[in-house]
């Protein structure tokens, strides 16, 4: 999926390509920097704007990300270690703990229906 951030510091759209999985309504990736130590910017990006843009083959989605935390993290950990049987040992390769993203449909509440390319707008 592509996924498409507002850069924290420049404000501008940042566009990048990451594997995922869906859960149920959410989709689900992984915090990665080819399994270096440093944080991928689209992810510090994310913590900065939650609310963003994924690309996927069906077009367009409008979704809030956030970290899974507890259970959740461990349930979409294995699900992760279904696809990839190497990812424990991939991840031992940092020496912080790889975050869990979860992107869930965004519901503005003001009942607005999103359309492509609108973002909700932030604090």
């Amino acid at each position: 999926m592509r996924i498409t951030t507002i850069g924290r510091r420049t404000g501008r759209s940042r566009a990048v390509i990451v594997g995922y999985f869906e859960d149920g309504p959410n989709l689900v990736t992984m915090a990665m920097n080819g399994w270096g130590d440093t944080e991928p910017a689209w992810w510090l990006n994310l913590q900065a704007h939650p609310d963003v843009t994924v690309d996927l083959v069906d077009g367009p989605r409008q979704v809030t990300g956030r970290q899974a935390q507890g259970e959740e993290r461990e349930r979409l950990w294995d699900r992760w270690r279904q696809i990839d049987k190497n990812l424990d040992a991939y991840a031992a390769r940092r020496s912080m703990q790889t975050a869990v993203v979860v992107l869930e449909p965004w519901l503005p509440s003001d009942g607005q229906v999103p359309q492509p390319g609108m973002v909700q707008p932030s604090d």
